[in-house]
């Protein structure tokens, strides 16, 4: 993503812009950080500058807007909360630049491990060589954040990509475009496995981050997410496990054999999940991965071989092999 810069603002003037906005962001309780990140988004120039003070200095800076229309976004930012990441539309992650907007739920870093969980899960099992070549979905995509991440770990995969929200499918498909992996991802629209009727029973893995936070606690959030994020990404019904109970429920029918399901969630839900991961009697191998900040973030199953262990008994039957432990 090739960003113009058509405007020429001196160092000096953004220096003082930048000592304002720190002030602020301090006053509001905003993270000093984004006023650099803005600045870096906004402006041609190296972050180096503005850590040594050389800014000041420079007599002309190339900028995608004139002054008055960064002090305006900046504005925004602080009077109507809105995400810093909205005011250019754009945000970081992984090594993607990805487009976002109100249309999409901004990818987390937190999110970028669910991508590192897959292909650590994949490397070190010892069909590694079906899972990198097999079908994987990212159901509830968004902005394409995880899609984007699976296709560029899994590069024989066929990555599917499935949403409800056209807008944000739009989104996706455009960040798939812009960052080189348009060929390699399919985008659906629907609701969750509605698009995947004609792949049961095919799916290698399915990956998703979906809603999973009880509607109760929606309006407590910070602005920035309650007011400017999607519902339909953030409202996970009365115990924040709506979405999450139906991929637990409707996967085994879509994933094949030693399939893996990985989802993420919120704090405090990981125990629940895996219960009623195995009360189904659909899945093995259930475990919680954690976040860098120690939060059971993740739960991993694989679904059950249910064919090798008909076979298995079969066999016993005849009397040619042992019952398996």
């Amino acid at each position: 993503m090739n960003t113009v810069f058509p405007y020429v603002i001196s160092g000096s003037a953004l220096w003082t812009w930048r000592s304002q906005a720190i002030a602020d962001a301090q006053s509001h309780q905003i993270d000093v950080a984004e006023v650099d990140w803005l600045l870096q988004q906004v402006c041609q120039l190296e972050s180096l500058a503005i850590r040594l003070g050389t800014l000041a200095h420079q007599s002309e800076v190339p900028s995608a807007v004139p002054l008055a229309e960064l002090r305006t976004l900046w504005q925004r930012r602080i009077r109507d909360r809105v995400p810093v990441q909205h005011l250019v539309g754009k945000t970081q992650w992984r090594n993607f630049t990805l487009h976002v907007s109100p249309a999409v739920l901004i990818p987390r870093p937190e999110t970028e491990l669910i991508v590192e969980l897959a292909a650590a899960i994949v490397a070190q099992s010892p069909q590694a060589e079906q899972l990198t070549q097999g079908i994987w979905v990212d159901l509830g995509t968004g902005s394409g954040a995880i899609a984007l991440g699976l296709a560029e770990a899994f590069p024989q995969a066929e990555i599917l990509a499935v949403d409800i929200s056209v807008a944000a499918l739009e989104m996706a498909q455009r960040n798939a475009k812009e960052n080189g992996l348009s060929d390699r991802i399919q985008f659906l629209n629907g609701s969750w496995f509605e698009p995947l009727s004609h792949l049961r029973g095919q799916l290698t893995g399915i990956v998703s981050n979906p809603p999973y936070i009880p509607n109760a606690i929606i309006p407590t959030l910070s602005p920035e997410v309650s007011q400017h994020e999607p519902l339909l990404a953030l409202d996970g019904g009365e115990d924040g496990l709506t979405a999450v109970q139906h991929l637990i429920q409707e996967a085994p029918q879509y994933l094949r054999p030693d399939g893996l399901w990985i989802t993420e969630l919120m704090a405090n839900q990981a125990s629940k999940v895996m219960t009623l991961l195995a009360e189904t009697h659909q899945y093995v191998a259930i475990q919680s991965e954690r976040d860098l900040a120690g939060i059971e973030r993740f739960v991993v199953a694989r679904k059950r071989n249910i064919e090798l262990k008909k076979m298995s008994l079969k066999q016993t039957a005849d009397g040619r092999i042992k019952r398996p432990c």
